[in-house]
């Protein structure tokens, strides 16, 4: 994963929890909190953090990983504005995330092992999400398909009929745009 990735979770939980939360939780999972933005870290780190932010938060991992999600999208967008800048809709942005943004990202970082989508128009405001990623963070997608309405003044139903956590080769996510 990214350090901008961490970078922006840093952040969140201190506005959350303050300095002295964020110090504690790189205490337990033993880690300096060092990350650079275009370097690479381990899956694992990550995931070690969310495991001791949801402890400290008392939130199980789909509730914080979600919020994540959502915050996630905000800070990306105010580092990268151009990313949201050519979309001026919701779901043209959704369309756009494999192909533009993800191509936009290569550029950025190298190596950035990015998830895969895939799409279904479904009608006006319908649209079927394909999600593949061996990372499995079908929650910090929907999370940030929920940034990218706020961003649109929009608001978004997800249903997930289909995930990898329960054995499928993809997560289904089926938004709707209210």
């Amino acid at each position: 994963m990214k350090g901008v990735v961490f970078n922006i979770l840093e952040e969140l939980v201190i506005e959350t929890a303050g300095i002295a939360g964020w110090n504690s939780i790189l205490e337990k999972t033993g880690s300096d909190g060092i990350y650079t933005s275009g370097e690479s870290y381990s899956d694992d780190e990550l995931f070690a953090l969310v495991s001791e932010i949801c402890i400290a938060l008392d939130m199980p991992a789909e509730k914080v990983v979600g919020i994540f999600g959502e915050y996630l999208f905000e800070q990306l967008n105010a580092r990268h504005p151009t990313f949201t800048a050519s979309a001026t809709d919701l779901k043209t942005f959704l369309f756009s995330v494999d192909t533009v943004i993800h191509g936009e990202v290569l550029k950025l970082y190298t190596n950035p092992n990015l998830p895969r989508f895939e799409y279904q128009d479904r009608g006006d405001n319908q649209l079927t999400m394909l999600y593949r990623s061996p990372r499995k963070l079908c929650i910090l997608a929907e999370g940030l398909v929920r940034g990218a309405a706020k961003h649109y003044g929009k608001e978004v139903s997800i249903d997930h009929p289909v995930c990898l956590h329960n054995g499928a080769d993809h997560c289904q996510l089926d938004v709707s745009i209210k």
